[in-house]
């Protein structure tokens, strides 16, 4: 997949562009569109002979009736189905239909009532909407949609499921739910957060032939992370490397009776490569710490006063981890948020701040790592709000709060307040969504930042390393038994590779 991801409107700009300026007919890239998926459809599915298409009445209909001719000349059984009146077809899918049908291919028209019935095929492809419609779609398009969902047979989506919005990853009403989804000229953006990856399936982006200097004049709208590229930034250390050379994070976490959350982050920032790390928290768990691992130098602290010797000597903070919210969790964090040095707040630290009057950005980098429900009371809506564009809430929270912001979940986003665009991460699983998880994440890129890395630097390559952990582990353990400490024993081989 390339790492430049595009809205809509930046893909329809690359089109218009490689037709204006590079030579390249509508048409011609339609064919190529059709070819390509025709291409990864017999690859995924060998023995199925029987196609349905649904075609809409926009050029995403029109790859559609590309692919119907394909199949046909390819000795396949084919049925098309045409959702919206004929009339509307025009240019290029227009074309695209003549030619299926000239190849003695035919269709029905579902305008007149006829019901959608794709049952017996053995692939669907859906060409119904792709980037054609955001928001919600009309009845006609939802009964069809809901009709292909119910099907057995897997579902090729064309370009993006019909119904996600590409822009946003947000299903309004209804979305087709494919196993692969092959978008072209330009990666969506929403094809990699929000509702997504419950919708998409295998991603397989193809640029049709494409110059590559088309894509100088239109710059993405987002990153995808990288994990070649992230591994690749880390710098290898000197052969008189010592442990002075890796930084000091301290991580302040763990009030009573939540203890784990602080030895998670700190476990994780060791085998992140910081050079020494400190878990100042509450004394009743330095025992704990020190028996579980006992390279983390664990200190009990009763007050604020007892953090300052702490902060002095640290490279780096993380707050947050099983905080809490009494009288010490506002004691230590006030204490921490008058630090010069690059500082990480999570959880419990972020719920403390909504209501305040607190500035993130006057005193070193900051960053902060927030749930969807997190970052619901720091912009002070709901959840729904921002899962709606997931893209925009991280925007939001980045210059609100001044502060790189990595807004968790499927396909996390990450904002930076003085650079633009946003990473979106690609990898990860369900699996990691259990207690943790989020704690091992702070320990992470904590630990990048204690080593001198920028703050947007260790943001990007934190969450990347985290969720290839995540991935490697669930090999190993499984998604549905997969904790945070197999994440973290996962992160040497990360590293390693």
């Amino acid at each position: 997949m390339m790492t430049g991801l595009y809205t809509a409107e930046q893909t329809r700009a690359l089109d218009r562009i490689s037709i204006d300026e590079a030579g390249l007919a509508g048409y011609t890239l339609m064919t190529r569109a059709g070819a390509a998926a025709f291409g990864h459809l017999r690859s995924r599915w060998p023995e199925a002979h029987r196609m349905h298409v649904v075609c809409g009445t926009g050029n995403n209909g029109g790859d559609g009736w590309v692919i119907a001719r394909l199949a046909r000349m390819a000795g396949l059984e084919v049925m098309v189905d045409l959702v919206g009146p004929e009339s509307r077809i025009h240019g290029d899918a227009r074309q695209a239909m003549y030619d299926y049908l000239q190849a003695g291919g035919e269709f029905r028209a579902l305008d007149d009532g006829t019901p959608c019935d794709p049952d017996q095929a053995d692939i669907i492809v859906d060409a119904v909407a792709g980037t054609g419609f955001i928001g919600a779609l009309r009845p006609e398009y939802q009964r069809v949609i809901e009709r292909i969902n119910g099907c057995d047979a897997p579902v090729l989506a064309i370009d993006c499921p019909s119904g996600l919005n590409p822009d946003t990853g947000h299903v309004a009403t209804v979305a087709v739910r494919a196993e692969v989804t092959v978008t072209f000229i330009g990666c969506k953006r929403g094809l990699l957060t929000g509702d997504a990856p419950d919708y998409c399936g295998e991603l397989i982006f193809d640029d049709l032939g494409i110059p590559p200097w088309v894509y100088d004049k239109v710059a993405p709208s987002a990153h995808a992370l990288n994990s070649n590229t992230a591994l690749s930034q880390l710098a290898t250390p000197p052969a008189t490397a010592h442990k002075g050379h890796f930084g000091h994070l301290l991580v302040i976490a763990g009030n009573r009776g939540m203890g784990g959350a602080g030895l998670l982050a700190a476990e994780a920032a060791l085998r992140s490569g910081a050079g020494l790390v400190t878990l100042a928290t509450h004394p009743e768990h330095v025992g704990a710490a020190l028996a579980r691992r006992p390279e983390i130098m664990a200190r009990g602290v009763n007050s604020s006063k007892e953090l300052k010797p702490l902060i002095d000597s640290a490279t780096a903070i993380v707050i947050g981890p099983g905080l809490g919210q009494d009288r010490w969790s506002q004691d230590v964090l006030s204490r921490a948020m008058e630090a010069h040095q690059p500082l990480l707040l999570d959880a419990d630290a972020l719920n403390l701040l909504v209501g305040t009057e607190a500035s993130l950005g006057t005193k070193g980098p900051r960053v902060i790592t927030p749930h969807p429900g997190e970052a619901a009371r720091l912009l002070g809506t709901d959840t729904r709000s921002i899962h709606q564009d997931r893209f925009a809430a991280a925007r939001r929270l980045a210059e609100t709060w001044q502060a790189v912001t990595v807004l968790k979940g499927a396909g996390t986003v990450i904002a930076d307040p003085e650079q633009a665009p946003e990473s979106v991460c690609p990898y990860g699983n369900p699996g990691m969504a259990t207690a943790g998880m989020g704690d091992a994440l702070s320990g992470i890129i904590g630990a990048l930042l204690a080593q001198g890395l920028s703050a947007r630097g260790a943001a990007d390559i934190g969450v990347t390393v985290h969720a290839c952990a995540g991935d490697r582990a669930a090999q190993t353990c499984g998604q549905r038994s997969l904790l945070a400490g197999d994440l973290i024993a996962a992160l040497a081989e990360v590293y390693r590779s």
